[in-house]
């Protein structure tokens, strides 16, 4: 796997000062590449259809509630503030996704509902983005991803430690 260019040179670096673990450094940057080439591949799939990821996520979670969501709850689901939503559903709402209607019970709050428009974006793109995600693991059996499931739990496990030096 190719590094970025970054680690590459935090790689020489830490070689040339002979820090301990150098393999333990290649991995973690190895780590962080592929998730970068995921980031990118994702960007460059959502693009044609006028999302980004977070505008992914709204459609997603707006399409599985047939009722809509107030944006409270969208950003609670979604893991982001209020202000992050308000953003991504103008955005939305410009491209004619969603609707912001009055709650029916509380016409004070807020509703966001998919558009046609939205529903058929959302369909396609959900078909498109499924495929693409399983493809990243394709090439790994069974065995393979529970293997890989189990040891990016092992060193995920290392970052609710405190931040302090970890010893090998």
């Amino acid at each position: 796997m190719n590094l970025e260019q970054k680690y590459q040179a935090l790689l020489q670096e830490a070689q040339r000062r002979q820090l301990p673990d150098m393999d333990g450094m290649r991995l973690c940057f190895q780590a962080l590449s592929l998730a970068s080439a995921i980031d990118r591949d994702c960007a460059a799939l959502l693009a044609p259809h006028g999302l980004s990821e977070g505008r992914f996520v709204m459609l997603f979670l707006l399409d599985a509630a047939s009722e809509g969501l107030a944006p409270n709850a969208l950003a609670e689901q979604a893991g982001v503030t209020r202000a992050t939503v308000t953003g991504l559903l103008d955005g939305l709402e410009r491209e004619a996704l969603i609707e912001r209607s009055a709650d029916a019970y509380d016409r004070r709050a807020l509703r966001i509902q998919l558009t046609r428009k939205g529903r058929q974006v959302a369909k396609k793109v959900f078909e498109q983005h499924t495929h693409w995600i399983a493809s990243l693991f394709g090439n790994l059996d069974a065995a393979q991803r529970q293997q890989l499931a189990a040891l990016l739990d092992t060193v995920a496990s290392n970052l609710s430690q405190p931040h302090k030096a970890r010893q090998p």
